[in-house]
């Protein structure tokens, strides 16, 4: 990567789940998230992601979340936050919230319903860029926004020097090797999604950014230890191991399943905001079977 673009993280950072208790946001809870993370070897933590139920969280709870977290991780691992918006004011806003509270980088997923053109898309990544007090990384998960980032429109972000790295979630691994060969230079690139992560970091990516590893934090740690080390065989048979705990936690709409589980496990009540709610019955006894056979 270039020298002039700090590397925010090389292995797996947590894509963290937002607890919630009696409809606030539940400290002690994440507090305890936060320590058992970090003593699990993760590299970094993200708040108010995908996971993290960013969507129903407001600019007031995002800058408390992320002040929270900051003085909970003290120096210990980077912090990321989310600041993605289908409005580009309002990501602006969202990520000087975010940067008030203490966060290390932002993460701004594409815009979404409304969508954009190429140049708009473009546009919208610079404004925030430009405007952001902190390292920004692009997010591409069509699959929940609709629109996908082209390799044309990497090459041109990749320029900014305030983009410093992308998560590719879209699950087209040829376009992450695209992009570790043709931007590798200017940017980090992780993946979003877990069964790819060996796949991923042999093709040349920094790491991913896991939901599975809100559950399972030692062994995403190992998985990414083992690839840096280039061992990618040991890497893939640890991850063979835990792939039907990584794919069971996808069974309904993320972060329902793993929220779900780390309420079984005593981390957090199995609390959503909606439109999220608890699982299926059936999805329920699913996730039982998985984590407690």
């Amino acid at each position: 990567m270039s020298l002039h673009k700090p590397t925010i993280f090389t292995g797996a950072a947590t894509a963290l789940i937002t607890p919630f208790l009696g409809g606030e946001l539940d400290y002690e809870a994440l507090g305890n998230l936060i320590e058992i993370q970090i003593e699990a070897g993760i590299s970094a933590l993200l708040v108010a992601g995908t996971t993290g139920e960013s969507a129903t969280l407001t600019t007031r709870e995002l800058h408390d979340l992320v002040a929270f977290a900051k003085e909970r991780i003290d120096g210990r691992v980077p912090l990321l936050a989310g600041c993605g918006s289908n409005s580009t004011a309002h990501a602006i806003e969202l990520a000087k919230s975010a940067a008030e509270g203490g966060a290390d980088a932002l993460l701004a997923v594409t815009p979404y319903y409304n969508k954009a053109s190429d140049r708009g898309l473009l546009l919208h990544y610079r404004t925030i860029a430009d405007s952001a007090a902190r390292p920004l990384i692009l997010y591409n998960v069509p699959s929940r926004t609709g629109y996908h980032l082209s390799m044309e429109l990497y090459r041109e972000l990749a320029k900014h020097e305030n983009i410093v790295g992308v998560k590719e979630a879209s699950g087209d691994l040829g376009l992450l090797e695209a992009l570790c060969a043709e931007c590798g230079d200017d940017f980090d690139v992780y993946t979003g999604n877990d069964h790819q992560l060996v796949a991923a970091m042999k093709l040349g990516a920094q790491g991913v950014i896991s939901v599975a590893s809100n559950i399972i934090p030692r062994a995403v740690t190992e998985i990414c230890r083992l690839c840096v080390n280039r061992d990618f065989r040991a890497a893939g048979q640890r991850q063979r191991a835990v792939l039907p705990q990584m794919q069971a936690l996808f069974r309904e709409v993320n972060p329902i399943p793993v929220k779900y589980v780390a309420s079984l496990k005593g981390l957090c009540a199995a609390e959503y905001r909606l439109p999220l709610c608890p699982p299926a019955p059936d999805t329920a006894r699913f996730l039982q079977g998985i984590f407690y056979k």
